[in-house]
């Protein structure tokens, strides 16, 4: 069996899921049901998707299988990430777990930042 590495994973998985461009992900994101970041949590609380939740590439199987309100698989789903590695693979894992309406961003979460578009960071906890 042949070698491949983290790159070589991530091309074949954008050959296998639906990629969304930049200039049709507004449309995308607001016909889908859930919007998912799947970086990690300091990515994520230093700037995300304004409606996303973040549910990190290394937990996403578990959370979706322990979610009853993303169980029916026509759900529409957009995934991101930084720049759209981790989104392709966490799609092709949806797709592998049954879900059939599933988006990867293309370009990730600099690529929409790059072009202007709005982003939110959470408040931070102030304790009294």
């Amino acid at each position: 069996m042949p070698v491949k590495s983290a790159h070589d994973l991530v091309m074949a998985a954008k050959q296998r899921c639906q990629e969304v461009e930049l200039e049709k992900a507004d449309a995308a994101i607001r016909q889908a049901n859930v919007l998912i970041d799947v970086r990690e949590p300091d990515e994520y609380s230093a700037g995300h998707l304004t409606g996303a939740i973040n549910w990190p590439r290394g937990l996403l199987e578990f959370k979706l299988s322990s979610s009853p309100d993303l169980e029916q698989r026509d759900l529409s789903i957009v995934v991101y990430c930084r720049t759209g590695g981790r989104s392709a693979l966490a799609a092709c894992s949806m797709l592998d777990m049954g879900y059939l309406n599933v988006l990867s961003l293309a370009g990730g979460y600099e690529a929409w930042v790059a072009d202007g578009r709005a982003t939110t960071k959470p408040e931070p906890l102030v304790y009294d």
